[in-house]
């Protein structure tokens, strides 16, 4: 199968499938007489496992490293599972970092005390720090009219 044909069979592009060449993900293609790519049916559920996992949430450099142990077998499930709750893990770290975003993002919002049609003066709108820097960010600028 050509690279065309690959890339359609795992629903990606003929770059994606290059640029997974060039960084090792996966293997390089056999290449035909007239010098095209030529990928066997072992290449193709690579590819399908490398776009699954990123689906799932898992980065480029998570996946190189699991992909030795798919090689080799060693991949059970007791892996399987720890590499599934390390990144539902991280996902439940992210979803709460952004939970605290949106309460100083609406507290900031909430703070705002000039007019629609005023320029914001940050002295007026401060947003209280959580922690995450954000208020302290909005504290420390300052935005003036511009000069008419």
């Amino acid at each position: 199968m050509n690279i065309s044909q690959l890339a359609r069979a795992c629903q990606t592009s003929t770059d994606t499938v290059r640029y997974y060449e060039k960084q090792g993900l996966l293997a390089a293609a056999a290449r035909q007489e007239n010098g095209y790519r030529s990928y066997a049916p072992a290449q193709v559920e690579q590819l399908r496992f490398i776009r699954g996992a990123q689906a799932l949430g898992f980065s480029l450099q998570e996946i190189r490293a699991i992909l030795p142990l798919l090689a080799q077998g060693k991949l059970d499930r007791a892996e399987i599972e720890q590499q599934l709750q390390t990144k539902m893990a991280q996902i439940d770290t992210h979803i709460s970092q952004l939970q605290q975003l949106k309460t100083e993002l609406a507290a900031t919002f909430a703070s705002l005390r000039c007019t629609p049609e005023r320029t914001l003066v940050t002295e007026d709108a401060v947003a209280a720090d959580s922690g995450s820097g954000a208020g302290a960010a909005v504290r420390k600028r300052s935005f003036k009219p511009p000069l008419p």
